[in-house]
């Protein structure tokens, strides 16, 4: 398998190749099993990032650098459900397209989690950034809330999201032909 070398928070890593269609690859960034990564990243993150109150991740890949983001800054972090869960009361939902998954998803986030946002601070944080598709949807749950978005951080940028003045990342990862 192809791999793209790239150092990302000081770390060198590997990142696999795959085909998303007969035009494009991406190199797939994956933090779930790197604890030294998630703990560098979230403190460079944190490091660029202005004063927030919470952090709001969309579920799943993004959320033990969401989690660790909150452990190193002491403030709390919601996640964005992929799917309406039987705890939830009045939740509130959006459509989402990602580049890495073929059918439209929804992003939900319980009545109860939305209110702590209600007139807060919010960082959104995401391992990567690439159409902004889900990023737009999270920021959308957020105002749904009265949220004011201090931020929006990631990882990584991939693609033209490298050239956005509007999100805060620490490096660029380039699409593949």
């Amino acid at each position: 398998m192809e791999k793209y070398k790239m150092t990302i928070a000081g770390l060198e890593r590997e990142l696999p190749i795959c085909r998303i269609n007969d035009n494009l690859s991406i190199a797939a960034f994956i933090m779930f099993n790197d604890v030294e990564l998630t703990i560098a990243a979230a403190k460079e993150l944190l490091a660029k990032c202005p004063e927030f109150d919470i952090i709001l991740t969309p579920e799943a890949k993004s959320i033990p650098l969401a989690y660790e983001m909150a452990r190193q800054s002491g403030k709390p972090y919601l996640v964005a459900r992929k799917g309406k869960k039987l705890y939830m009361h009045d939740p509130v939902r959006v459509e989402v397209k990602s580049i890495t998954t073929e059918n439209n998803q929804q992003l939900w986030i319980d009545q109860s989690d939305g209110e702590l946002m209600r007139g807060k601070k919010v960082l959104i944080v995401d391992d990567v950034i690439s159409t902004g598709n889900s990023l737009n949807a999270v920021i959308e749950l957020a105002k749904r809330f009265g949220a004011e978005i201090a931020a929006c951080a990631a990882v990584l940028a991939e693609g033209e999201a490298a050239e956005r003045q509007d999100i805060i990342f620490l490096e660029p990862l380039p699409l593949f032909d």
